[in-house]
């Protein structure tokens, strides 16, 4: 049997690590995110079959999307 995922709920503030998405994000998102990697979840986006990404509000008022464990609380 599966188990389900458990979801950050949105409203959470929570932080990105830099570790883990440093190869796939662009230059500007990278730098954005060594100023400040906290960001708030907004919404839920459903990825291509791995499972649900977290939409976050980022520092500067922009939105970018992270899987799940890309983030901690």
């Amino acid at each position: 049997m599966s188990q389900a995922a458990t979801l950050t709920r949105i409203g959470s503030r929570v932080k990105v690590n830099l570790d883990q998405v440093r190869d796939r994000i662009p230059t500007s998102l990278l730098k954005l995110l060594n100023e400040d990697p906290r960001g708030t979840v907004r919404d839920y986006k459903m990825t291509d079959g791995q499972g649900i990404g977290l939409v976050l509000e980022l520092s500067n008022g922009s939105t970018s999307w992270f899987f799940n464990d890309e983030i901690s609380g």
